[in-house]
């Protein structure tokens, strides 16, 4: 029997359009696998990339590309850059009008309306609800993405604008289904913190005053990555269903063989 060799971590590009990329390879798992590099790969937007950027993406033999965000990102953002021979799947896990107006206020507002809707805990508050509302009312997309993968769809990409809340969900949920610890995905999810992965705030007044330290400090529970949010979302898996095994049968419809052929697609060989 050939003894396989430990997989060596892939140097991290540098992608001037493109935030909060990596390689989710590498990530241990309770049986003592490792989720295999070049399989799995998480990222804010693609509408920014550059042309070196597209080429690097192209290189990466890429089946599918996840986007989770929704028509009002596409929006403020754009579309994604095309990548040729990739298949594009939009499923948004938010709905544009859901607090249409209080992220006008994000971009737009002054000082007063910022620490109306942020200040005293109310944007942390806004972040652990939405964390557990993407758990509990989005299982049906988070089905739809695993089963996808389990089919045909790796290598895969899944991004949002930011690459934090909604695609670092869909990344957590997708790394429970395979037997990856809940700090680990903790970890990984918190990479997001970093300087150079972290989303650039639109404002609309970009002046000194409209970006002061005040207004980034009211700004970053929202694009910030926390541990209290990624926790609500466990707690929220926890009350309803008991525990992960149950979620994933029961809230995602996995059977034991689908969990395992998600297994094959994106682990080591043990």
């Amino acid at each position: 029997m050939t003894q396989q060799l430990p997989q060596t971590p892939p140097a991290e590009p540098v992608l001037a359009g493109i935030r909060n990329f990596r390689d989710v390879g590498g990530l241990p798992t309770s049986d003592g696998r490792r989720v295999r590099y070049g399989k799995l790969y998480r990222s804010g937007h693609l509408a920014h990339a550059t042309v070196e950027d597209t080429a690097f993406l192209s290189g990466l033999g890429l089946h599918t590309v996840f986007d989770f965000r929704n028509a009002a990102d596409h929006k403020l953002d754009g579309l994604d850059v095309e990548l040729p021979g990739v298949r594009n799947v939009s499923i948004p896990l938010s709905d544009p009008a859901d607090g249409a107006e209080f992220w006008r206020m994000v971009r737009d507002g002054g000082m007063d309306e910022l620490r109306s809707i942020l200040a005293d805990g109310k944007g942390t508050r806004r972040m652990v609800a939405s964390y557990r509302a993407i758990i509990l009312d989005r299982t049906a997309e988070h089905s739809r993405v695993l089963h996808a993968l389990a089919e045909d769809s790796v290598p895969a990409l899944m991004h949002c604008a930011a690459g934090k809340d909604r695609a670092g969900l869909t990344i957590a949920v997708t790394l429970l289904a395979v037997g990856v610890g809940r700090e680990t995905i903790e970890a990984d999810y918190l990479k997001s913190n970093d300087a150079h992965r972290r989303y650039r705030v639109h404002r609309s007044d970009t002046s000194p005053a409209g970006m002061s330290p005040e207004v980034m400090e009211l700004l970053n529970p929202l694009f910030g990555a926390h541990p209290d949010y990624l926790a609500a979302a466990f707690a929220a898996i926890d009350e309803t269903w008991g525990g992960t095994d149950v979620y994933l049968a029961d809230g995602l419809g996995l059977t034991p063989a689908i969990r395992e052929r998600l297994r094959e697609r994106l682990l080591d060989e043990g």
